[in-house]
Order: structure tokens, then sequence, then C-alpha cells
């Protein structure tokens, strides 16, 4: 069994790579942006204060969070347009760096790993989660083309979108991915990396295939 590991932060292209890395190999997709995020929504409709780490905690060990296709449903009920908004971004951010909310989920995502294979789409995957991954592949790309794409995305939902603020979202929210003491956002030292900042996807998706035909995983 073959794990792939996409890690990097918001809008770098993670997603987007992951599918098409599916659609390749026939492998099974773990999105571990969406279970945090799932974690947020939670938290809010549980009533679970950002500084309740045990509740949030108790919460992430019993996450009502599963997949079908690229819908994320809590509870059962379809809740993907809830958890791509920022402001739930923006609280999965504050609670995944807590030690006790990652380690409570941990082997959740673990669990994920299955034959024939998984692309794992995160952000510790090659790092915490799956260091024994056969191929790590790690996005970036400035904060300025991030925002852009992200304006892009949200016109097209007919969401006005000022982009100057979303600049600074990004730039904290990498600060605190970067700075926090568990998982920190970080390359794994065998990580390939892919600055998609002037590459389109098309690109990205030639240097990931090479990556996979030089381990044999595709042929």
């Amino acid at each position: 069994m073959h794990i792939i590991t996409v890690d990097g932060p918001s809008g770098v292209g993670k997603g987007t790579l992951s599918q098409w890395l599916c659609s390749k190999t026939h492998f099974q997709l773990l999105d571990s942006g969406a279970i945090y995020r799932a974690l947020a929504y939670g938290s809010v409709v549980e009533k679970i204060a950002i500084t309740d780490v045990k509740g949030l905690a108790t919460l992430a060990a019993n996450l009502p969070v599963s997949f079908e296709g690229t819908s994320v449903l809590y509870q059962g009920k379809d809740v993907t347009p809830q958890i791509r908004n920022e402001e739930t971004a923006a609280i999965a951010s504050v609670v995944a760096a807590i030690p006790e909310v990652r380690s409570a989920l941990l082997q959740r995502q673990k669990d994920f790993a299955q034959a024939p294979g998984l692309i794992a789409d995160g952000r510790d995957m090659g790092t915490v989660v799956f260091p024994q991954a056969a191929v790590k592949l790690f996005l970036t790309a400035s904060a300025e083309e991030r925002a852009k794409r992200r304006v892009n995305q949200l016109k097209n939902q007919g969401v006005n979108a000022n982009i100057n603020q979303i600049i600074r979202d990004i730039e904290e929210r990498d600060e605190r991915d970067r700075t926090r003491s568990a998982s920190p956002l970080i390359p794994a030292e065998d990580a390939i990396e892919i600055d998609t900042t002037s590459l389109n996807i098309e690109e990205v998706c030639q240097i990931a295939e090479k990556a996979l035909l030089k381990q044999g995983i595709l042929v």
C-alpha cells in the first residue's frame, strides 16, 4: 500500500492536486483540513469555547464526521458549505494548534490508510501522521497570490471580499501554523517542495506525476 502526502498552507492548490492524484491512482482521499474544520463547526454547534481544551479534545475524540465523495457530513448532515467559510477556517486554525486536539485526532486520521493506497491532504501529513509515506509533496505560494485565488473563489460564489483583509488573515494563520508547538507547518526533510505561485495546475500535476513515476506508483 502506498501513501502520498500533500502538505502546505491554505490556498496553494493542495485540494486540486490531491483530487487529481486520486483520479490517477484510484487511492482514497483524506482531507485532514476538512476534519479540523468540522471540529471547528462542531465546537460552535455544541457551544464549546475555543479556550475549553478538555471539551474540544473530547469532541475531537468522538467527532461525528464522515465523508461522501467530496462532501463532508456532520452527524449525517452535509455541512460542506458551512465549513468552507472564512470564519470556520479561522476557528479551525486556532483549535488545530492545541496539542490535546491534535492527539485526539491523530489515530482517526491514521485509520484512513487502507489498500490500495491513500492521498493525505493536510499540514502535517508527511511529518507527523504519515512519516513513512512513499511520496511527500509540500506546496507553497505567496500570500498575495493565495489571496487573489481566494477572492476569485468568493466572487464566483457571489461574495464580495477585501483582498487586503484576506492577505492579513492568511499571514496571521500562517504564523499560527508555523509557530504552534504541536505539529508546526513545516516540510518534511524528504519532501518535494513546489512553489505554485507562478505555476498552473497542469504544471504542478506534472511535477507530482514525475515523483510518482520515480517511485513506481505510476507506470
